[in-house]
């Protein structure tokens, strides 16, 4: 990496600046879009049903966001850069169509099926085109501005989620992402260079390890429909052997998900992703964060949807911090930062439960810890990301980049299935009284700080391999 330190001032300069608030874009939108949905699901239950398939608008969406993640190098190959997002941002606005007009749960779920294929390549295409139309001396920096759009998502997604869903119009709020899609595939369309076409048109996919990819998240979500363990435990096992066929047939694949020597044991990359997708598990909990609020706490929807995005305000305030730090500084990041989830997710077993609460002090402590799971996958986040791109081989710089998404929407769609098993098992149901709510959300936190505690110990296998020069 060189050594010349780059500003912000130079990332918000010239053809940087537009080039940069294109691909920010892309990310904002997918972020918005989860906020919305995030504050209106109770409404929606409310008003359709299916509160047992609530954790599967967050799973679905997630994993048709995986398969965009991994097919976006592809269409960025095959289209160029400005029709790549004009076809995104199109998938993207049916899906939101779709969800308006749902009349019933399984219509939602199919709408946010789509909804997600779509923003999988919006949210990959952002990181992707990174390397390729900013210098790497940027990279850092352009890594933390587009993760930070989730900070944006923080104002904008529960404002137009809450409002509507106050105003009992929750369809409006999905309706809303129509107009303002169009408006950014122009805004692309116009900024974006037309270069890019034929560059990756004839890469290989690898079709077995994103089915295998796919079959295990489908796998945990679908135990989690059921009450008896025995087919909780049966689905986990399955996703575990699922995982374990993909590693095999990763390592010896011809056509790889990830870039060369990612899986090899004592690899760097395997240790960065690793300590990536665990952190990223403890903030899938903010699901069903809404709906504890407005059940426990009798928080509005307005409010339970900007109190649950304190995780992502803690996310961007931390990777703006962080972002700038190098030599010693990026290695503290990434160690650090699991800790700050850990504490953040016992904070939260400890105090959602409480029915009422205390007064203002035990919202004081579930906004401090939503914030601290946010502020420590934010405090390591870019240097992770950038290390990837480094430590990954030259020619497998573009499949790095798209792994980045592929990885984390994968742990986002292990987590929300988990979350949804845990939640079922401890009886949140339907008819759940409040004490049975307040069980679910006491599970949920607690088994949740597992996983960033593992991350802790991938974290100090990372950053022995860290590049800081």
């Amino acid at each position: 990496m060189t050594t010349v330190q780059a500003t912000w001032g130079d990332l918000f300069s010239g053809r940087n600046a537009a080039c940069s608030a294109a691909l920010a874009g892309g990310v904002a939108l997918y972020a918005v879009n989860i906020y919305i949905a995030t504050t209106v699901l109770p409404s929606v239950v409310a008003d359709i049903g299916g509160l047992h398939l609530y954790s599967w608008n967050t799973t679905l969406f997630v994993v048709a966001s995986i398969l965009g993640s991994a097919l976006s190098t592809r269409l960025l190959g095959s289209q160029g850069s400005r029709r790549a997002y004009l076809i995104s941002a199109a998938v993207f606005m049916a899906g939101s169509a779709v969800c308006a007009l749902a009349p019933s749960m399984p219509v939602m779920l199919a709408g946010r099926t789509v909804q997600g294929l779509g923003g999988g390549f919006l949210f990959a295409l952002s990181y992707s085109m990174i390397n390729i139309v900013l210098p790497e001396r940027l990279w850092p920096r352009a890594m933390a501005l587009t993760s930070a759009m989730w900070g944006v998502a923080t104002l904008l997604g529960p404002a137009v989620g809450g409002v509507f869903a106050e105003w009992h119009a929750w369809r409006w709020a999905f309706g809303f992402l129509v107009p303002v899609t169009l408006a950014y595939g122009v805004f692309v369309w116009q900024v974006l260079p037309e270069g890019g076409a034929n560059r990756n048109a004839k890469a290989p996919l690898a079709l077995p390890q994103l089915l295998l990819l796919v079959a295990a998240a489908l796998a945990v979500s679908a135990g989690s429909l059921a009450v008896q363990l025995s087919w909780n435990i049966a689905s986990l096992a399955l996703a575990l052997l699922l995982i374990a066929v993909l590693v095999r047939v990763e390592r010896n694949a011809l056509r790889r998900l990830l870039p060369e020597g990612a899986l090899r044991r004592g690899s760097p990359l395997l240790a960065l992703y690793l300590t990536m997708a665990l952190v990223v598990m403890g903030m899938t909990s903010e699901t069903f964060v809404p709906y504890f609020l407005q059940r426990l706490h009798e928080q509005t929807p307005l409010a339970s949807g900007y109190i649950a995005a304190l995780m992502a305000v803690g996310w961007t305030v931390s990777e703006i911090l962080s972002s700038g730090w190098r030599h010693r500084g990026i290695r503290f990041a990434i160690v650090a930062g699991p800790l700050f989830v850990v504490l953040g997710m016992v904070m939260l077993a400890l105090n959602m439960p409480a029915i009422g609460g205390d007064g203002g002090h035990t919202m004081a402590l579930i906004c401090i810890g939503l914030g601290l799971v946010g502020f420590g996958i934010g405090l390591g986040w870019p240097h992770l990301l950038t290390q990837v791109l480094l430590v990954a081989p030259p020619a497998d710089r573009d499949s790095a980049g798209a792994s980045i998404t592929t990885v984390q929407l994968f742990a986002t769609a292990l987590g929300a299935a988990l979350a949804g098993m845990i939640v079922n098992q401890a009886g949140l149901g339907e008819q759940s009284d409040l004490p049975a709510v307040g069980n679910a959300a006491f599970w949920l936190f607690a088994l949740f700080a597992i996983a960033p505690l593992a991350g802790w110990f991938m974290a100090l296998r990372a950053v022995k391999t860290v590049r800081t020069d």
